[in-house]
């Protein structure tokens, strides 16, 4: 009786280990990008940045998850999801010390390595949600999603006031972020010495797969899905505030843009799971995120800043939509945890590959087109074809058929 008391208590506590590392890790995986934009015209001068230098701050994440996804999801088979989870937040804590030294070097140094950090983290935690939590997907993918965008959402709104209060500028609203980082690092290493000590609680081993996953139609699907709704997301981040800015509004009610944004999307990434996994296809889903995000385009290029706030929510609603729906199709369209590793760096490399030419392209047009009408054109019809890779996306079909 007492072993059995101890050994239910001790499932009790990785229980909650487990629900922690989802919420800590996934709480890195957006904020250490979001938080620059508001603060963007500080670094900008400090480090006397052009537009080009500018839009790498977002990209270079953004290419380093294209470049690495597919490598991490094969290094799984052999390191384990925790261990890579805890690499991640080493290498993340890395990069986000070298980025607020000072040097142009470091920033962009400090951008690789928080890129490649957070590329572990996107590719892994979907497969350790699959592995820990197989009966509650919908759910803890919500708390993964809500938990990123509720750091988001506070990255985004307070960076400058982070800055005013530890007195350090932007270097103190972009070094706050280590603090979540090492919480994250002190959980996974308490979850590997239980995992330790009780074998048989271990559930970061993964069997191995001979799937092809880059012969899979649908992977290819959710893949684009992916990558053209972070370009969608990612083109917002880096350039609204500078948008808005143009338009005659401040910097920092700018970052509360982003905010507004970020917190819309956190009741909507936590319901929209629940809800889209127990529908036999999400088609109808997909429909009304690509007529919002259409729609938002449009106020933008017709309306410019007027009903700013009004658009926020229509952009946070449909990017929290589109973003857990792509995080979902990793585990509900796929019959295991290895390949729902494996379709979670397939589409993360594929996705952010077309995401990272998004905010370039985004500035350049605005170049040739000063009120930034041609900008948001091509977002419309980045949209457009979202449309079409989310409907095939959203059939009831898996990977492997």
């Amino acid at each position: 009786m007492m072993k059995n008391g101890i050994k239910k208590n001790a499932s009790y506590v990785l229980l909650v280990i487990n629900i922690l590392v989802v919420i800590l890790v996934s709480s890195n995986l957006r904020s250490p990008i979001v938080a620059v934009a508001p603060v963007l015209g500080e670094i900008r001068e400090a480090l006397k940045l052009d537009n080009f230098q500018v839009s790498l701050l977002t990209s270079i994440p953004l290419f380093m998850f294209a470049a690495c996804s597919v490598l991490v999801s094969r290094f799984s088979n052999t390191l384990g999801i925790s261990r890579l989870l805890v690499y991640s937040l080493i290498i993340l804590g890395v990069g986000l010390f070298l980025r607020i030294t000072g040097s142009l070097w470091a920033l962009f140094s400090g951008s690789i390595l928080i890129g490649l950090g957070i590329c572990i983290g996107n590719v892994v935690t979907p497969g350790y949600v699959k592995n820990n939590f197989p009966k509650q997907i919908g759910l803890m993918t919500g708390i993964f999603a809500v938990s990123m965008n509720l750091t988001a959402a506070l990255a985004s709104g307070f960076s400058v006031k982070i800055g005013e209060w530890t007195g350090f500028g932007w270097r103190g609203s972009l070094g706050i972020w280590l603090i979540i980082a090492g919480l994250g690092f002190l959980v996974l290493l308490l979850e590997l010495i239980i995992n330790k000590k009780n074998p048989v609680n271990s559930g970061t081993a993964l069997s191995t797969s001979g799937f092809n996953i880059f012969r899979s139609p649908q992977a290819w699907n959710i893949s684009i899905f992916m990558g053209l709704q972070s370009l969608f997301y990612y083109c917002m981040v880096a350039w609204l505030p500078s948008f808005l800015t143009n338009y005659n509004m401040q910097e920092e009610s700018t970052g509360w843009v982003l905010f507004v944004i970020q917190i819309t999307m956190i009741p909507v990434t936590f319901c929209s799971p629940i809800i889209a996994s127990k529908m036999k296809d999400q088609r109808i889903l997909i429909l009304f995120i690509c007529a919002l995000m259409f729609g938002s385009t449009m106020m933008f290029a017709g309306f410019k800043s007027q009903w700013i706030y009004v658009n926020a929510v229509i952009i946070g609603i449909s990017n929290g939509l589109s973003f857990s729906l792509s995080i979902l199709f990793f585990s509900a369209r796929t019959k295991s945890s290895i390949n729902a590793v494996k379709i979670s760096g397939m589409a993360q490399s594929v996705g952010y590959l077309i995401a990272a030419f998004g905010p370039p392209v985004f500035g350049k047009l605005h170049d040739w087109d000063s009120s930034w009408n041609m900008s948001f054109y091509f977002l419309s019809i980045a949209v457009l074809f979202m449309l079409y890779f989310g409907m095939k996306a959203a059939r009831n079909k898996y990977v492997e058929d």
